[in-house]
């Protein structure tokens, strides 16, 4: 019990810190400095003494259920708390570097119009980081997971009043979309391979493990895959590396925290708390060591060539990344950590020295100018060098892959949607709801046959409305309606499986209406004092309506499922009621969240954040 008290407290700590530093004036650089120098401090040092006293009692693998947030029959949903040495790793080098980076930023920051918002949005990472470094399951780990994932586009896009920040902010979210897909698909699929809530301590147990995947091999390497696909998304590896410079537009000091140190590599930590799942897999370890081995490769030849110290060094971390996927795939979980812990000291330090480094560099160049010495590139027949030279030049093209494979379709699907306009919607759609709504409640009498199409049916037609609200460029109030009308057709798919009740579903939607009508207020509200908003251009609203900006994010947040949300739990328990041979649902659902998510942050960033509309606002240069 004493033990389940400390971790409380760890979790705590950060949440106290972070509240307490929301309530105190932006003016005030000291104070918060002060509140999160001391918040960060003071865990550091608890978990200092935690650590010898868990390495003095035989460092044992410590597992607790905590809160249950949800429980039917059939289901429960709840926090799950592990401890370990990959957790003790993850939270030493977690804790040390966030202590040392509050530190480094509360000079480097000073002045700086977002001081308190880049505190705030630091301890809310914190939080999120701890979360998923104790987390005992996958839904535990899954709401850290979201909160890295705003937290990554909020530092990202620190410099809101500058074109390429925000725009790089939703580059990065657009990535992390991708992982979630993974996340959310393994969460489902392990829901029906063991039957309930699968903790990480289970997943230890051999004998639990062999007897399901011996029956259910393809089942288990689709978990397996889902997993890596998380973990590469995260963690920068191929074909998503290019997110990685792109985050480099925020500060110096999230850069070295983030995107040097801990988010980039929680891909890693996901792949060493879910090891036991796949290390009888030989074909996902060879494609894991595989991925890690050409991102390596890759990301060096990127890295040597580029002209700013920030990529640089991003290149680099991916690369080493890509060595520790490797060793994970081998077996050597110990080196692994230790790679991680060197890798992250030094990407920090490089980082957080990156503007000394580089005015010191081009002042050497002038003085003790040294030629270009010989590389092992320079063997290669010309031909072959160059090619090599120009394809790491444009970054093997990863960026423009990416957008041309999956973005672009998607708005080009979403563009030939032009009939759901916000009449339409009304006039044909509402109507057809209601038709389904009748069939729900009238299914004992529907054909088999139509019943087993119904769910994927009106899944697809949710589908087709985030679509387009993932496209529509000049009504924004149709965008947000959209996206609030793809969850009532998702939650009625859903519906016509026998085990999703009707309590279930008011919980999901609970969520749904209420930050619905707020966000919609907030929109109206901004309509009527600046007469014109759409989503063609970035608008800055933020400058002129911070609060009325900042209850519009907490809106989004809520349609998105986040964890402050009942649609949270809302999710998860839609998934656990799709059934295991329901592909296409399953499908159709997933794209469905994923680009209502992409959608609503496109709504946030192009409305409130980037170069104001009005010209008597500075116009800052596009790059930070």
């Amino acid at each position: 019990m004493t033990t389940q008290l400390l971790f409380h407290i760890f979790i705590l700590i950060p949440v106290f810190g972070f509240i307490l530093s929301i309530f105190i004036p932006g003016k005030n650089e000291k104070l918060i400095s002060g509140i999160a120098f001391s918040i960060v401090g003071v865990h550091f040092i608890a978990f200092l003494a935690y650590m010898v006293y868990w390495l003095m009692n035989g460092h044992p693998t410590l597992n607790f259920k905590d809160i249950v947030l949800f429980k039917t029959t059939g289901y429960e949903f709840y926090i799950d708390f592990l401890f370990d040495k990959i957790t003790a790793v993850y939270f030493f080098v977690g804790s040390l570097l966030t202590f040392m980076v509050t530190i480094y930023s509360k000079a480097y920051l000073h002045r700086e119009n977002g001081y308190k918002r880049f505190f705030n949005t630091l301890l809310f990472f914190y939080l999120g980081y701890n979360i998923i470094i104790f987390a005992g399951n996958l839904e535990t780990l899954f709401m850290g997971w979201e909160i890295l994932g705003i937290c990554s586009f909020l530092l990202i896009a620190f410099y809101r009043e500058r074109y390429l920040p925000v725009k790089n902010a939703l580059k990065v979210f657009t990535v992390y979309r991708i992982g979630d897909v993974g996340l959310i698909l393994a969460m489902w699929m392990s829901h029906h391979l063991w039957h309930q809530n699968i903790t990480f301590a289970q997943l230890q147990n051999d004998e639990l493990i062999h007897a399901q995947l011996e029956t259910h091999s393809l089942v288990g390497v689709f978990i397996s895959l889902m997993i890596l696909i998380t973990a590469a998304a995260k963690s920068a590896q191929l074909p998503f590396s290019s997110w990685l410079p792109r985050a480099m537009e925020g500060p110096t000091p999230s850069s070295a925290i983030f995107y040097g140190s801990l988010s980039v590599h929680i891909g890693v930590f996901l792949l060493l708390r879910t090891y036991e799942l796949w290390e009888n897999q030989v074909s996902v370890r060879i494609i894991i060591g595989v991925l890690g081995l050409a991102t390596s490769i890759v990301t060096s030849l990127i890295a040597r060539v580029q002209s700013s110290v920030k990529s640089q060094i991003a290149y680099s971390s991916a690369s080493q990344i890509g060595l520790i996927f490797i060793e994970v795939a081998l077996g050597f979980e110990n080196l692994a950590l230790i790679h991680f812990a060197g890798n992250a000291f030094l990407r920090t330090y490089q980082l957080l020295v990156s503007p000394s480094v580089v005015s010191y560099l081009i002042r050497e160049q002038f003085y003790n100018y040294v030629p270009r010495k010989a590389t092992f590139e320079d063997s290669f027949p010309k031909k072959i060098e160059y090619s090599i030279y120009l394809m790491s030049i444009k970054e093997f093209n990863l960026d423009s892959f990416m957008y041309t494979v999956l973005w672009n379709s998607l708005k080009r699907l979403g563009k030939k949607l032009n009939f759901l306009t916000l009449n339409n919607l009304f006039i044909f759609f509402v109507p057809v709801y209601l038709i389904g709504l009748v069939c729900l409640y009238t299914k004992a009498h529907i054909p088999d046959d139509i019943h087993e199409y119904l769910p994927a049916f009106f899944a697809l037609i949710g589908l087709m409305m985030v679509l387009k609200s993932f496209a529509e460029r000049k009504n924004v109030i149709l965008s947000w309606t959209l996206i609030i009308m793809n969850h009532f057709w998702v939650a009625l798919a859903v519906s016509f499986n026998e085990n999703f009740t009707y309590d279930q579903i008011h919980l999901y939607l609970s969520g749904i209406v209420v930050a619905g009508i707020v966000g919609y207020v907030c929109l109206n509200k901004l309509r009527s004092i600046e007469k014109n908003i759409d989503l063609n251009q970035f608008y800055g609203h933020v400058y002129e309506h911070p609060k009325l900006a900042f209850v519009f994010l907490l809106a989004c947040l809520g349609l998105t499922g986040f964890p402050i949300s009942p649609t949270f739990v809302g999710e998860d328990l839609i998934y656990s009621h799709i059934h295991e041979d329901q592909y296409v649902l399953a499908l159709f659902t997933t794209l469905s969240f994923i680009i209502d998510g992409l959608a609503l942050v496109r709504i946030y960033a192009r409305v409130f954040l980037g170069p104001h509309i009005k010209t008597y606002h500075e116009s800052p240069y596009r790059s930070s």
